[in-house]
This record gives structure tokens, C-alpha cells and sequence, in this order.
């Protein structure tokens, strides 16, 4: 009968460099952990492999630059499932750069769930935890950032704003009715600021899916400075955009 030591090395040989991995997917039963764990130190000492945070391991990749680490988006992909399920995303200003909406790059990443707190801090990756509005799923964790982007347009470092509501149109034509449904749906748990300038947009689109659900959700007497002028977006003032 192979020992756990064997087992968790065989396992490890086949696993690709520059990727992490833990307990789970060494496929190690509870009872066995302690002798797991004593495995996989013994490993550590040898540098077969590197932990890089509990529970989480790599095997180092040696380049002709010295040693490559995991990816920041190897690092991240264990906080964002529980149980094979998404249940958070990245955020912030991390994801406003990758939509070309900063070019500043954060020295923290904010990652968002429903119910978890997720707090990183590896040698080369941390993450603080933000508030998703909605429960998190792999088919929405996407639209959920977008919202973010548009919650925190104000927030967002050197952002250009002109540039920012023609990157909100351009994605927003890469959705499908039922993604644009969603977005409308997932808007109403969102700050009235978010619903007021997709709104606007949407309209300014000529979108009518569910548009009038965002406008029946605001208060007609509330406005919302935005810095948004009708030459960047004509339909503004039909939302109390200013």
C-alpha cells in the first residue's frame, strides 16, 4: 500500500510549476493531515516546493531570471471559490486599471463577497476585503465589478471621465439582453448614483431593457454630481446628472 509521503509526492511531480495548491488538491482525507503536513515540510526543507501562505503551496520554476512565482491570479483564485463555487471577485482599483479606466496599479487589491472576509498577505500579493451588494456567482462577478467601476467613478485615481463613460458603452454593448437584464437587476441593490447614470447611459444607448425600473427606484428630487456635461452624455439631465 502506497504511504501519504509517496502519494503527495507522486501527486506533486504531475502538478504543472507556477501553480498553487493545498490539502484539497492533493486529495488528502482529514485523518491524514498531521501525516500531510510532516510530508510536505519535508519537501519544503528539500525545495521540491515553497509555501506561500497556510495551507498553500508552489512549486518553484527556475528561470534564467532566478526563481518565477505563482501569478497574482494563481495567488487569488483559492479566496475566490468555496467549495468549487465562486464566491467572490477582485475589485477596486485593481480591476479599474485592467478596464482601462487608471492606469495607477494598487499596492493592495480589494476583493469583494457577500459573506466573507477576505484579507491576503503573501510575500508578493495583499488583498483587503470589500462588500459585495449582491451574492456573488461565476455568471454575475463580472457585471458586479462593472457596477463597482461606475459606484466609484469619482474614487477612481486620474480618471478621465469622458474616457470612462465611453469604456462603460462599449462594454455594455458586448452584452446580451439577458446580461443587460441582469445588470439593471443587480443595479437596484446598488447606491442610487450607480441606477442614475446607467440610466443614463442605457437611454443614450437606445437600451429599454428594464430602463424604467431604474427610473421608478430614484428620488425625481435628488441630483447626482458627477462631473458628467451633456457633451460627453447627452441623456445627463434626464437622470439629475450634473
Amino acid at each position: 500500500m502506497m504511504t501519504i509521503s509517496k502519494q503527495i509526492s507522486q501527486q506533486i511531480n504531475q502538478f504543472p510549476e507556477d501553480i498553487l495548491f493545498g490539502y484539497k488538491e492533493l486529495n488528502i482525507n482529514q485523518q491524514d493531515y498531521t501525516t500531510a503536513a510532516k510530508a510536505l515540510e519535508r519537501l519544503q526543507k528539500k525545495g521540491v516546493i515553497k509555501k506561500i501562505s497556510k495551507g498553500k503551496f508552489f512549486k518553484p520554476q527556475m528561470t534564467i531570471f532566478g526563481e518565477k512565482k505563482p501569478s497574482e491570479e494563481q495567488i487569488l483564485k483559492p479566496y475566490l471559490y468555496y467549495e468549487g463555487k465562486r464566491v467572490a471577485y477582485i475589485t477596486g482599483t485593481y480591476l479599474y486599471n485592467q478596464l482601462g479606466l487608471t492606469t495607477q496599479i494598487p499596492s493592495t487589491i480589494r476583493i469583494a463577497s457577500r459573506d466573507k472576509s477576505i484579507t491576503i498577505k503573501t510575500f508578493s500579493v495583499k488583498a483587503s476585503p470589500a462588500k459585495s451588494y449582491v451574492d456573488v456567482t461565476e455568471e454575475n462577478y463580472q457585471i458586479l465589478g462593472f457596477l463597482d467601476a461606475i459606484k466609484d467613478l469619482k474614487q477612481i485615481p486620474d480618471v478621465d471621465v469622458t474616457l470612462a463613460v465611453r469604456i462603460f458603452q462599449t462594454r455594455i454593448k458586448q452584452l446580451n439582453e439577458k446580461q443587460t437584464q441582469g445588470m439593471v437587476e443587480y443595479a437596484l441593490a446598488y447606491p442610487s448614483r450607480v441606477r442614475a447614470l446607467l440610466g443614463a447611459i442605457f437611454e443614450a444607448m437606445c437600451i429599454k431593457t428594464n430602463i424604467e425600473l431604474l427610473r421608478k427606484s430614484l428620488n425625481p428630487l435628488s441630483s447626482y454630481k458627477l462631473g458628467i456635461s451633456t457633451n460627453i452624455l447627452p441623456t445627463a439631465p434626464n437622470w439629475n446628472i450634473q
